[in-house]
């Protein structure tokens, strides 16, 4: 038997569901989000890019990704 477990996050304000989704790094390529261009903060701690790929998420964790835009 196998099971399905589904994350619950709040991301920018809007409830999601996602399925194998563990870290930022899994969740920013779920979004099909660029790492190298945004800022992320998870319940109000902003989280270093290098540990992206080891910050494991918890069910109904707030998260804020912020992309940086260019321009002049």
């Amino acid at each position: 038997m196998r099971f399905f477990v589904f994350m619950r996050l709040i991301v920018n304000g809007e409830e999601i569901e996602k399925l194998h989704v563990e870290t930022i790094h899994d969740l920013l390529n779920e979004l099909h989000i660029e790492k190298g261009r945004v800022a992320v903060e998870v319940n109000l701690t902003i989280i270093k890019k290098a540990d992206y790929s080891t910050f494991t998420l918890s069910d109904g964790d707030k998260v804020e990704i912020v992309n940086f835009v260019g321009g002049g």
